[in-house]
């Protein structure tokens, strides 16, 4: 990756792990749910005036259901549920393990022996971090954190179907999605009363929060993931999301004074530990004998599968196929 690209995913990184605080903050002035629809009201609004008609509207349909309504309502759920914001940040990686199971179902993509033991691993950390988890009473919290990791995988694998050639527009589009969807699940779970209450109440800080969470976050922090994603190999970018729970439970710690269980410091050692050597590791095409692990094998890979046309001809001698990713 050039510099300025290893920059752009640090700063990706300290954007999404702050952003579990501003989440848990957050949860003290609105519903989770209608929070999450706002999220994508604010991210859409006014944005998508300027970027143009979607390019591939199918995928953003799809994206934005998977990765909108289900992730982050999951996501939003179990941290207004007990999950504390810095834990949130680490247990949420393991989206990279549902990304390559379902890269394999999918794409083709067969995980070499490094990255299933990396995927031992990393559920090895879930495991003794469920165990944390359960002994102070957040299991079902927990549990939501992982279906939302699992559904952030499935919509990185959708990403890398589509193909966005527009990293802002698809994510723009993407954020108009979940917002009636969402809307209708906190007014049939929340309650109108709640979310008027929430709505009614609406302070400078709740604004900030708002406008952190959808603008920053969402069409800065996915529009630069995805740019990312469609440059790279996701194996290349990828492990830039380790850095992800770094940034959130250091944050959790100085601004919510969040302590971490000797138990927990086991389990974010071996999660991180197994995201990264499912991140690291190279795959290879399904029917393929050797796996790839270096970058001139990754691009002699890469060169021998089609590409579609839009993708080939936009970057003729570096195009890759995107996917990833918190």
């Amino acid at each position: 990756m050039r510099p300025v690209h290893v920059c752009l995913a640090v700063l990706v990184a300290a954007v999404w792990g702050v952003n579990f605080v501003v989440i848990e903050v957050g949860l003290d002035h609105f519903p989770p749910l209608l929070f999450s629809a706002l999220r994508f009201l604010v991210a859409a609004l006014p944005a998508v005036f300027f970027v143009g008609p979607p390019k591939v509207a199918w995928w953003i349909l799809a994206v934005g259901l998977v990765l909108g309504v289900a992730k982050f309502g999951l996501l939003f759920i179990g941290m207004d549920a007990g999950m504390p914001a810095g834990m949130s940040s680490l247990v949420l990686q393991i989206q990279a393990v549902f990304t390559a199971v379902f890269a394999f179902a999918v794409l083709g993509e067969r995980p070499g022996g490094i990255r299933l033991l990396g995927m031992i691993v990393a559920l090895t950390g879930i495991g003794v971090a469920a165990v944390d988890e359960g002994g102070s009473g957040t299991l079902t919290a927990f549990a939501l954190l992982i279906a939302a990791a699992a559904c952030w995988g499935a919509s990185n694998v959708l990403t890398r179907k589509a193909s966005p050639p527009d990293a802002l527009n698809f994510m723009v589009w993407v954020s108009t999605v979940p917002v009636l969807p969402l809307l209708g699940l906190s007014l049939l779970f929340e309650g109108p009363s709640r979310d008027l209450e929430a709505l009614g109440s609406l302070d400078w800080q709740g604004a900030g929060i708002i406008v952190y969470v959808a603008w920053i976050t969402t069409v800065f922090g996915f529009g630069a993931w995805g740019y990312l994603l469609r440059r790279h190999p996701a194996s290349t970018v990828a492990p830039f999301s380790l850095l992800v729970p770094v940034f959130g439970m250091s944050a959790a710690a100085l601004v919510l004074g969040e302590s971490v269980s000797g138990l927990g410091w086991c389990a974010a050692a071996l999660l991180v530990c197994g995201v990264g050597l499912t991140s690291f590791a190279g795959v290879r095409p399904r029917g393929s004998g050797a796996g790839t692990g270096t970058p001139a094998q990754d691009r002699a890979v890469r060169a021998a599968e089609p590409l579609p046309r839009t993708t080939a001809s936009r970057t003729p001698s570096t195009a890759t196929r995107p996917g990833a990713p918190r």
